[in-house]
């Protein structure tokens, strides 16, 4: 089943496509701007880009994902966005467009101090992770695991 990484072109989402390029299965990568999309594509990663605050982006980059691994640094770092300002609004924002693009899992890898609660409450297998120097590896087992 395909995964999806919101946030790809974030240096914790970078580290994370990386390890996920090793196993067999089907990646994809959303990012902000068509110079990332582009490098993704030339890896035959195939990637979309968007903006990383309107849920219908993210939900359309998400069609037949089966499991997306959100970036807590793309809600806030210096990438453009026009429909949601604060991270709270921008995660609220994913939590919309991965309920309609009918997400199975979340990942959820926080950087920061951003609350990335709003996507544990859409009715789907949601596990935090922490990124540190392990998360790359704990988000390859858990993209390949049966339940969380």
């Amino acid at each position: 089943m395909p995964a999806l990484v919101i946030g790809a072109d974030t240096p914790q989402g970078a580290k994370i496509i990386a390890a996920l390029e090793a196993r067999e299965g089907e990646l994809r990568a959303f990012v902000s701007t068509p110079e990332a999309r582009s490098n993704f594509l030339a890896r035959g990663i195939p990637a979309a880009n968007g903006d990383v605050s309107d849920g219908s982006h993210v939900g359309g980059a998400a069609y037949g994902v089966f499991c997306a691994i959100c970036i807590s640094t793309a809600t806030h770092d210096p990438r453009e966005r026009s429909f949601a300002k604060t991270p709270a609004e921008v995660v609220a924002q994913w939590a919309d467009g991965l309920r309609d693009a009918k997400i199975g899992r979340i990942i959820w890898v926080s950087c920061d101090d951003v609350d990335g609660s709003a996507l544990a409450k859409i009715g789907v297998e949601f596990v935090s992770v922490i990124f540190d120097d392990a998360t790359p590896e704990q988000v390859l087992h858990l993209v390949n695991a049966e339940t969380v």
